[in-house]
């Protein structure tokens, strides 16, 4: 019968999914047998340079990167604290602080030659009044040896390959905030340029300049250029961006002379997402989108890469391979953002802005392979393709970073690759950190799940990953659910037979026939504040159910239902007599059917929703003819949170106690419960988490609790069943440790599942990972 009903699921569920990968050119392909892969081996937040364990409020970030020429050093530069940053990478995978040098401005932009680091660095006054200088650092004594004016504002510096030149773009910003930063309606000088410097002598008091001029150049604004990146060639050519202009300028350095220019032309976007309405929905088109590119690399001195950004007109969300003449020979059209919506990486909050947002690029040869390497800032991720036909680079794989990776660097003598992560903000658990790459191995580590194509070639968009639950009958096979970051719910299933696991279908919850609609309201305790909204009231419950029945809910916990389909414990939004999160809904429990028909609906008793908090249902399992619902945190003033017992005859809820660990984070927070898991005779695992994250984190822990006598009111004892930091379960996929460890599950061959939720990379690295802890049998004998 069970088979029977989830074969019901898939035949329902086939409009909105389709089973198998096909010829996708954005797949991982493990059984690449020509190059290796680039995995993950370290990341260092930066804040290691304010405080040993990063306690610190401070922002600190990397924007751009470069190395030492033995590639021993990092050089990084940290605009908001004015410095510049070294770190030792000796042992990649074990990096370290040397400390900062403070710069006397912002740094914009770093490149080493020799023994020497450039930095650019912005000292402007204001928009009309810019200023700057080319700060040369030596690295080993970390000192300013000289300082070299710029007479503008450098925003990008690049040292030739053979030493010689060093080329700093002087972009000369404009004040977005006239005319929405519209340059062609409103040029603002002075102009921006590019200055050249021999930098062949030894010594760097012997260096010069020169400068050249880039007016009258662009179609856009050519009175107020303003070069935004630049890369050398090995002829010594330099490419510079000039992305309001949307233009492309190349410069020959031995003669200061612009030998070609053209526009970076425009492009058509089909089958993406352009509306923010809490819904990834790839189906619209955007018509000619200027490129505006950003960083630029050159692939050989005939071929070079833009990474299209975006600026003042959209983001074309891609990027560009040109010749020397201006033709473009490739482009990557739509594939980054379908990349990063089927990795769960697809930022849904940039729709109507510049989507995946590729920010920066990087060539290197590895072994005999040529490479390209492309950041997406909003997605948080690096793709990497082979290039060794520049005119048709071939997706290879995708990498993690933390949030907004801006900088890139290749070091190919000793098989590493760098980025920089720019975004550092500590209440949202974000780290400016430098993501260490090694090259080199045969499988990739990352994505760890993977989603299929729907039926119109677009591939099932997920992020928000919430509760796990095992199936029934397959051993291999996962579900999960997205939480309230997205609208219509969905329940997705998970193929873990692949590597990557595979999303192949999602299941959106329906309220078909008007189960939900149909429910009670609810009306707050008598004695609540008059002046606080705290009602579930016809509006509430309206603005819960689309004109499609699809439901706008926040599913946390879900578990298969040993009578077909599922139980979905949908968290509440609001707390009781709070003016600031006034009462949007209940929590609710879901039964549906096996393709998301809602059949059911329960909801707490009067006297404890009267107590609602808005950290409420997390988890939920069945186990012998009742449902178990782990709640987040105390309501009430009561000490522990409950674990809510449901008779799914008697219809009656019954309670206990769970009691918590006590907060031990540096930077203090809470802790909560994540999700319940049954382990067969009234035995259960549950997922203990703090709300922090990276090196604040403290309590990520399994537990195990004996449900199958206790007496309502009690509270329950707990057995240490895993301690996912102290066994460094988080830690080994060598990024930052991630706050929320929502999703918990025991398949029925015993193996123990965990995921975390990436919040649908909102303020979020975007990092999805489904990690197998092996069998349940291990837990607790530190062997994960």
């Amino acid at each position: 019968m069970k088979m029977n009903r989830l074969a019901l699921a898939m035949t329902l569920a086939a409009p909105l999914a389709m089973i198998g990968c096909g010829g996708d050119d954005n797949k991982n392909d493990n059984n690449n047998t020509e190059a290796a892969y680039f995995n993950r081996i370290a990341t260092f937040p930066v804040c290691l340079q304010i405080d040993n364990n990063c306690d610190t409020d401070e922002e600190t970030v990397a924007e751009i990167v470069d190395a030492s020429s033995d590639g021993n050093t990092l050089i990084y530069t940290d605009s908001p604290r004015e410095v510049i940053g070294f770190v030792n990478i000796t042992d990649p995978a074990a990096p370290s602080a040397l400390g900062t040098l403070n710069i006397g401005g912002e740094p914009t932009s770093v490149a080493v030659a020799g023994a020497y680091a450039l930095v650019g660095v912005n000292t402007s006054e204001s928009f009309t009044n810019p200023s700057g200088s080319l700060k040369v650092v030596d690295i080993a004594t970390q000192s300013v040896v000289r300082t070299i004016d710029l007479g503008g504002q450098p925003d990008s510096v690049a040292v030739s390959p053979d030493g010689h030149y060093a080329v700093v773009a002087i972009e000369n910003e404009r004040d977005e905030d006239l005319d929405d930063g519209q340059i062609d309606q409103s040029p603002q000088l002075p102009a921006g340029y590019v200055v050249i410097l021999d930098i062949s002598a030894d010594a760097p008091a012997d260096w010069s300049k020169t400068n050249v001029d880039v007016t009258g150049l662009a179609d856009i604004a050519p009175s107020d250029p303003e070069p935004e990146y630049v890369d050398i060639n090995d002829d010594n050519v330099a490419v510079v961006t000039l992305q309001e202009n949307n233009h492309l300028v190349l410069i020959d350095l031995a003669t200061a002379a612009v030998t070609a220019h053209f526009s970076a032309g425009t492009v058509n976007l089909d089958q993406i997402d352009a509306t923010e309405e809490d819904i990834i929905s790839q189906t619209e088109s955007l018509m000619g989108i200027a490129r505006e590119p950003d960083g630029v690399t050159w692939i050989d001195t005939g071929y070079f890469v833009t990474a299209d950004e975006g600026d003042m007109n959209g983001g074309s969300r891609g990027f560009t391979v040109f010749n020397t003449a201006g033709d473009v020979v490739w482009t990557s059209g739509n594939s980054m953002e379908h990349l990063t919506a089927r990795i769960g990486h697809y930022p849904e909050g940039r729709s109507e802005n510049k989507g995946s947002e590729p920010e920066n690029a990087e060539t290197a040869r590895f072994d005999g392979k040529d490479f390209l390497f492309v950041n997406s800032e909003r997605a948080s991720v690096i793709g990497v393709y082979q290039i060794g036909d520049a005119e048709n680079p071939a997706y290879h794989q995708v990498l993690p970073a933390a949030s907004a990776p801006e900088g890139v660097k290749a070091i190919p003598s000793r098989n590493l690759l760098i980025a920089a992560s720019e975004n550092d903000s500590r209440d949202d658990k974000l780290r400016g950190s430098l993501n260490i790459y090694q090259y080199g191995a045969q499988t990739t580590a990352y994505p760890t799940i993977e989603s299929v194509d729907r039926a119109d070639g677009t591939p099932i968009p997920f992020a928000a990953l919430s509760g796990l639950a095992a199936d029934l009958s397959d051993a291999s096979v996962l579900w999960s659910i997205e939480d309230s970051a997205f609208d219509k719910s969905r329940i997705f299933r998970i193929d873990t037979s692949t590597t990557p696991a595979s999303l192949d279908m999602e299941i959106r919850i329906r309220d078909s026939n008007g189960v939900f609609v149909a429910m009670d309201t609810f009306t707050g305790p008598a004695n609540a504040d008059p002046e606080v909204d705290n009602d579930f009231d016809a509006a509430d419950l309206a603005a819960l159910i689309n004109d499609d029945d699809t439901v706008n809910v926040d599913p946390e916990g879900i578990a298969a239902a040993t009578d077909g389909g599922f139980w979905i414990a949908s968290e509440g939004n609001g707390t009781i007599d709070d003016a600031g999160r006034p009462l949007k809904f209940l929590n609710f429990v879901f039964k549906t059917d096996a393709a998301g028909v809602i059949e059911q609906v329960i909801t707490l008793p009067d006297e404890v929703n009267d107590m609602q908090l808005r950290f409420g249902f997390e988890g939920i399992a069945e186990y012998d003819g009742k449902l178990y619902v782990a709640f987040q945190r105390a309501w009430g003033g009561e000490d522990n949170p409950r674990i809510g017992i449901y008779d799914t005859s008697s219809e009656e809820w019954s309670f206990v106690f769970y009691p918590l660990d006590d907060v031990e984070s540096q930077n203090g927070g809470w802790v909560g419960l994540s999700d319940i898991s049954s382990v067969g005779d009234g035995t259960f695992l549950v997922l203990e988490r703090d709300n922090q994250g990276n090196l604040d984190a403290a309590i990520k822990r399994i537990y195990q609790v004996d449900l199958s006598s206790v007496t309502a009111g009690s509270t329950v004892e707990k057995t240490l069943k895993a301690d996912l930091l102290a066994d460094k379960v988080l830690t080994a996929p060598g990024g930052l440790v991630y706050e929320k460890i929502e999703g918990l599950t025991v398949t029925s061959d015993g193996t123990v599942w965990i995921n975390n939720d990436n919040d649908g990379v909102d303020d979020n690295s975007g990092e999805n990972q489904l990690i197998n802890l092996g069998d349940i049998g291990t837990l607790g004998l530190n062997t994960l």
